[in-house]
């Protein structure tokens, strides 16, 4: 036994049974226990819930993600005898509904996350006001049935920092200026809109004027949002983190937040109607950028690597993927002026070649994670070169699919070099994938319109995401 344990993760492992849930309990057992998760366990059931709360009744913090099997009878056998919980996470638990939240109302949580439920509606969000008045992180990603009402409710709690609702598609302006009106307008430190299509600029102008001290704000393809929106939002003394991809601004929008010196990150994938000129009037006294993400804007090219690597030598990471008219050369200022650069991303730049990898050499000493895949003029023997200086690497030399959009005419490409021995069939091709001690093995290519599309243009991938949670971490797929 362990009586002094307080930790425990049992995430995914699939051979106990409720049984073994019993024996936590039994003797000196866990009775210490306050943090226990139990994600991906899809043989637990409603009697092991109940063994969790007979054995574990100290239990705080409690983790059921990616757990289909997760119903409201077995919320409720657990809080039987749990009524310490403060903070819950059943993401991707689609049968959990108001009712098991319900259950918890004898609990005083401060933290909610719950992503992908069809049966989560506003009555979740009536308890959380009446039940949890110290509630401080709020996630309902992906919860279509949320409403405007829901904000509506929560408008007198004063203590939230946190503010998930991406893929909440009913949520609109009405509902954000009601809630950030409110005591915790001021409060409010990250607030997440990525996916609500009816947020607007009237809403972001709200929350200019009453979220002072957000510091993270993402709203990743809220279409409806334009120029003086973006414009508004230079208003926030304290905005450091800010994704802005997939909307439909301009380069007065970037020429606004240029005047913002205090911006550490910023996401603008696939905002297709910025140039040269707008990027040139965002970098120059960004002199604290960290972290720039402009892939697939397939009007940018070296003239703006260019003015990064004059303005903003603090860079660590960059992702340019799917942007056609950078070349080598726009490679080789990166390489000249952002000695810090740790990840760098470059799939799908059919004009890079071998040259870059030699520019990166020279200059960008601290770089450890390289993504190359679909470049088709880079050579795999350059890349076994160049990959004992990385601890992880990406590549293939296949032709970008036709979600890079290639397929216009638009772009001067270099001719693609001839490699011997190549396979005609795309199931067939190979892709180099690893880090130094592995640069031997070839696999097979993975389903990248995932990899590259989902961490690359929605959420950032070292994002502070949550800046109350972990730490940032940087994933290479």
């Amino acid at each position: 036994s362990f009586p002094n344990l307080q930790f425990l993760s049992i995430a995914y492992c699939r051979k106990f049974t409720d049984k073994g849930l019993h024996y936590l309990g039994n003797g000196r057992g866990c009775h210490k226990l306050i943090y226990l998760d139990i994600s991906g366990c899809l043989q637990i059931t409603v009697e092991g819930f109940r063994n969790i709360g007979n054995s574990c009744s100290g239990i705080q913090y409690l983790t059921v993600n990616e757990m289909p099997t997760l119903t409201d009878r077995c919320i409720q056998a657990l809080v039987q005898k749990c009524k310490k919980i403060v903070s819950i996470e059943f993401n991707e638990s689609l049968h959990v509904s108001d009712t098991g939240l319900s259950a918890l109302d004898a609990c005083e949580l401060v933290k909610m996350k719950i992503k992908g439920s069809n049966r989560v509606t506003d009555l979740s969000f009536k308890v959380m006001s009446k039940f949890w008045p110290g509630m401080k992180h709020i996630y309902v990603a992906d919860c279509q049935k949320i409403t405007d009402v829901a904000l509506k409710l929560i408008r007198p709690l004063d203590h939230i920092v946190i503010l998930n609702l991406s893929g909440c598609i009913r949520i609109s302006d009405s509902g954000i200026k009601s809630f950030v009106d409110g005591p915790s307008g001021p409060r409010l430190k990250e607030l997440i809109l990525a996916n609500c299509c009816y947020i607007s600029d009237s809403a972001l102008l709200k929350v200019a004027e009453r979220c002072l001290h957000l510091i993270y704000l993402n709203l990743f393809n809220c279409q409806a949002v334009n120029d003086a929106g973006i414009q508004s939002l230079t208003m926030i003394p304290s905005l450091a983190y800010i994704n802005i991809s997939r909307i439909g601004i301009t380069d007065q929008a970037l020429e606004s937040l240029g005047k913002y010196w205090k911006i550490k990150e910023i996401i603008l994938s696939e905002c297709k109607m910025i140039s040269d000129a707008g990027m040139k009037a965002l970098c120059v006294d960004l002199k604290k950028l960290d972290y720039i993400d402009f892939s697939y804007c397939r009007h940018l090219s070296n003239i703006t690597l260019k003015y990064l690597s004059f303005n903003c030598r603090r860079l660590t990471s960059l992702i340019v993927a799917g942007c056609p008219k950078i070349n080598d050369t726009g490679i080789q200022f990166i390489a000249a002026g952002c000695s810090f650069l740790h990840y760098l991303d470059i799939s799908g730049c059919k004009n890079i070649t071998d040259k870059a990898l030699k520019y990166l050499g020279k200059g960008c000493l601290q770089l450890r994670i390289l993504k190359m895949l679909y470049c088709t003029n880079i050579t795999r023997s350059a890349v076994l070169s160049y990959a004992p200086k990385l601890q992880k690497y990406e590549y293939n030399d296949d032709d970008p699919p036709l979600w890079f959009h290639y397929a216009s005419g638009e772009e001067i490409v270099i001719p693609k070099k001839q490699k011997k021995g190549r396979h005609s069939s795309l199931g067939q091709r190979l892709s180099l994938s690893g880090s130094p001690g592995e640069k031997g093995s070839e696999q097979s290519k993975f389903p990248l319109i995932e990899t590259i599309t989902e961490q690359a243009v929605e959420e950032s991938v070292i994002s502070p995401g949550s800046l109350a949670e972990e730490p940032p971490k940087v994933s290479a797929v």
